[in-house]
């Protein structure tokens, strides 16, 4: 999420009383646990120096990126990162030469998305392990007009002309794009031109499904789709995940921002509140009736789903399901249970919202991959309660169960999904300080919830770690833990109260971080996880970046940086080939937050005088969101 996106309904969420009751919840916890430790003897946090703890054997080898910012990217020693992939760069054979002076929605409907965000790789052929040759899917969450276009309008152009084409290159860089991906003879990546796989997904004139509880539903339809059943696009796509039958889940964030028009006599008004709409974040809605809520008033209802997109199948349409309700998803981390029944986790990214889990009716079917197309489309959504001594509850989301019925407001399933915010609030859910990604661990079983929290402002976060019950992610009662807490003086984890307490040459901390966003666990149960401080990374020092994290053994919960992105960046991604040799990542909107912050700077970054030109460095080139290959020189697994 970028946060710089913020309305006043936001703000209202972010009350001292909603940050209060959690940040209570959370000291509870610890001093419930320290006191249990003490009783026992095994108080590690004050017994233990950090000298023997550095002493333990880590998951991690590499050296440490010391924390800093500058105008370029910097990866650990003994890695090279490759750019990949950048915005404006073919994604179709046919598509034309990227011009920044000179763009339109027909080119970039061909080309590269602005600000890649989650990345998924899956081997080709399907089925298979190969980690030299897939397929990519990278999702491209929004646009930054101010890095996007040339700082004047043409002068042939009339006012309103130029704006439509505007807001039409701004939807053809939206959705996601598929690529094929091979190693070539020299064993460095590169896209497949002219690949039969390679396609662009946008909000601009793709046509999507809508399945589940909610498809159909009279609160679905429009001029456009009187039935219900479809819709143009999908948008400002976050985090996602990889389903066990070989499609591509991605997560629609924040919809709202969007639509334009007045709410006050729209029939959903109090609704529409819930979810800050309209946001008015996008003048979409001055040339596309869809997006100005006087005039669809039922579109906001068709955005804030999980996507299912199969990127093997280029003529299968993508699907919108809806069984696994409606909110800002920042991602949707799936996991593969023991019975065979799939369970999909995801969190509603703003601060005071909640955490969220599907789980399928049926098995996964390892024989029939299309009988697994329907598995999300049946299942029970649940939403979660956190106590301080560390149990977690699962709460379901169901039409006529506790008080999910006609007496307030919900008069069917569909109801319950269209409006997951308000079904959650009835039933008692726990607010969270701005939950983001949440992905599983299949090597331990246990789930990471990353929780960058509104005062991200204040560089401040934490990472829960959930705990199901024998490793049945179907129970209905957790644990959890805190694994770490991130702030701009050090960070705590299990054993130690602050990491690395000597600071560099700079004054700097290297094994710190703060706003944890997304995260990945990789093929040996590795936490990578990604940061977002937005504009407030000057309070850091340090620009963002991806950090290994220890999931195991004493070290638990320490961290150190492998990937530093250039200044106003955003880091994103991360995923890995089967193997783990390659890591592919996504830098966002590289330039854009904090430039005035900078002292080499000093002033606001735009597209003819940007804080950064990376990666071309070309003067003729705005800075361009990129996806970065990343691999180690002597061939070995990332991170060894």
């Amino acid at each position: 999420m970028d946060v710089k996106h913020w309305d006043a309904d936001e703000e209202k969420r972010c009350s001292p009383e909603n940050i209060a009751a959690f940040s209570d919840l959370l000291k509870n916890r610890l001093q419930t646990e320290k006191a249990i430790n003490t009783a026992i003897g095994t108080d590690t946090l004050d017994n233990q120096s950090n000298e023997t703890l550095e002493a333990e054997a880590s998951m991690f080898s590499f050296e440490a990126v010391s924390a800093g910012v500058d105008g370029t990217h910097h990866v650990a020693k003994g890695y090279r990162a490759d750019i990949l992939i950048s915005w404006g760069d073919p994604v179709m054979g046919d598509a034309p030469e990227f011009d920044a002076n000179h763009q339109t929605p027909e080119a970039q409907e061909k080309q590269f998305g602005y600000n890649n965000d989650s990345i998924g790789f899956l081997p080709l052929p399907r089925g298979s392990k190969n980690p030299d040759h897939g397929l990519l899917v990278v999702n491209h969450e929004y646009t930054s007009r101010k890095l996007m276009f040339p700082d004047h309008k043409p002068k042939k152009e009339k006012k309103a002309d130029y704006g439509l084409r505007l807001c039409q290159v701004e939807m053809a860089a939206h959705g996601l794009s598929i690529l094929e991906i091979e190693k070539n003879r020299n064993g460095r990546w590169q896209t497949v031109r002219f690949s039969p796989y390679n396609r662009r997904i946008t909000p601009l004139r793709s046509v999507l499904d809508i399945s589940g509880p909610a498809a159909g539903d009279a609160r679905m339809q429009t001029k456009y789709d009187p039935d219900g059943f479809h819709v143009i696009g999908t948008l400002n796509n976050c985090a996602g995940s990889i389903t066990p039958w070989g499609t591509f889940l991605t997560a629609e964030e924040n919809f709202n921002g969007y639509f334009l028009g007045h709410k006050k006599d729209h029939p959903d008004r109090l609704k529409l509140k819930r979810y800050g709409i309209p946001g008015k974040w996008f003048d979409w809605g001055k040339h596309d009736s869809r997006f100005n809520i006087d005039m669809e008033p039922n579109e906001p209802n068709r955005f804030g789903w999980i996507v299912e997109v199969d990127p093997y199948n280029p003529n299968a349409r993508p699907v919108k399901r809806t069984a696994l309700g409606r909110f800002k998803h920042e991602g949707a981390g799936i996991v593969l249970n023991a019975d065979g029944r799939v369970v999909v986790y995801s969190a509603d990214d703003q601060q005071g919202e909640y955490l969220y889990k599907f789980v399928s009716y049926k098995a996964y079917d390892d024989h029939d991959r299309r009988a697994n197309f329907s598995l999300l489309d049946e299942g029970t959504l649940y939403v979660a309660k956190l106590d301080h001594i560390g149990n977690l509850d699962w709460l379901p989301l169901v039409y006529g169960h506790a008080g999910l019925n006609e007496e307030n407001g919900f008069n069917s399933q569909a109801d319950v999904l269209i409006d997951t915010r308000l079904a959650a609030d009835l039933v008692g859910a726990t607010p969270l300080d701005r939950p983001e990604d949440v992905v599983p661990n299949p090597e331990n079983n246990h789930v990471y919830l990353m929780l960058p929290g509104v005062e991200a402002r204040a560089n401040e976060g934490r990472i829960l770690e959930l705990i199901p019950p024998q490793g049945d992610h179907t129970a209905l009662q957790y644990r959890w833990d805190l694994l770490l807490q991130t702030n701009v003086k050090a960070t705590t984890h299990k054993h130690r109260r602050k990491t690395d307490p000597k600071p560099d040459k700079q004054g700097l901390k290297k094994d710190w971080f703060v706003a944890p966003d997304n995260c990945a666990v990789d093929g040996q149960g590795r936490l990578w996880v990604t940061t977002d401080q937005g504009e407030y990374w000057g309070r850091s020092g340090s620009a963002d970046g991806i950090w290994a994290v220890e999931t195991q053994g004493r070290k638990k919960g320490a961290a150190r940086m492998f990937f530093r992105v250039p200044v106003g960046a955003e880091m994103a991604g991360p995923a890995f080939t089967p193997d783990d040799k390659t890591m592919f990542i996504a830098v966002q909107h590289p330039g854009s937050d904090g430039a005035k912050d900078y002292p080499p700077f000093a002033r606001e970054s735009t597209f003819s005088d940007p804080v950064t030109r990376w990666p071309d460095f070309n003067s003729k080139q705005p800075p361009r969101p990129s996806v970065v290959v990343v691999v180690k020189k002597d061939g070995g697994v990332v991170g060894s």
